[in-house]
């Protein structure tokens, strides 16, 4: 008799225990889902598509929005390098390659996150062109999260900036005082008034 009582009391101890068990369990699934479909709802996808403004190797103008290609990491637009030993404006050159990979077509692009300066980090194309993936292909943006591959292959055939030497965008700016990415949107600016106005 004590021992069926013993054997009883175990039964629902285990049975408590095992009760409060998948009570924290299912309220820790619910919470985990309401934290992944928040996230989710963050993630929303934007797509824009229309004539850019380039501000520089990694950044556009697009509808008033500002875009950044996600991925990479372009010289500032006053950022300068050396070739040969000789300075030359990387900055410039490398806004200038993604003006003519462009070509004055329209750009598609689609990204879901903003950066700290409020722009969409997006993927870019020009008809079957990626334009993330083609800058540092050429040599004219490092790899930033992204592109590694790319970035080695630049590095080998000394494409770009790998012809000479540079110092990596984010430690441009920071040496320059930290300097803000959005201070080099008015050349890009500036370019397309003077298109408009016939003056280039």
């Amino acid at each position: 008799m004590l021992k069926m009582r013993g054997a009883s009391r175990r039964r629902r101890s285990r049975s408590w225990r095992s009760r409060l068990w998948d009570g924290f369990l299912t309220v820790a699934v619910l919470g985990l889902l309401v934290l992944l479909s928040a996230r989710l709802d963050r993630r929303e996808t934007s797509a824009l598509e229309g004539r850019v403004v380039v501000n520089d190797g990694d950044s556009l103008t697009l509808d008033g929005g500002r875009i950044r290609l996600r991925g990479i990491d372009a010289p500032e637009f006053s950022q300068v390098c050396k070739r040969a030993g000789v300075d030359y404006p990387c900055g410039k050159l490398s806004r200038d390659a993604l003006v003519t990979l462009i070509g004055g077509r329209a750009v598609s692009c689609r990204g879901w996150e903003r950066d700290r300066y409020d722009r969409l980090l997006a993927t870019c194309t020009v008809g079957d062109i990626e334009l993330n993936r083609r800058q540092v292909e050429a040599g004219w943006a490092v790899a930033y999260g992204a592109y590694r591959s790319e970035e080695e292959a630049a590095r080998r055939e000394s494409a770009g900036l790998w012809a000479g030497s540079f110092d990596r965008p984010q430690d441009w700016r920071q040496m320059h005082g930290g300097m803000a990415e959005t201070e080099h949107v008015l050349p890009g600016i500036l370019d397309w008034m003077r298109s408009r106005l016939g003056l280039q």
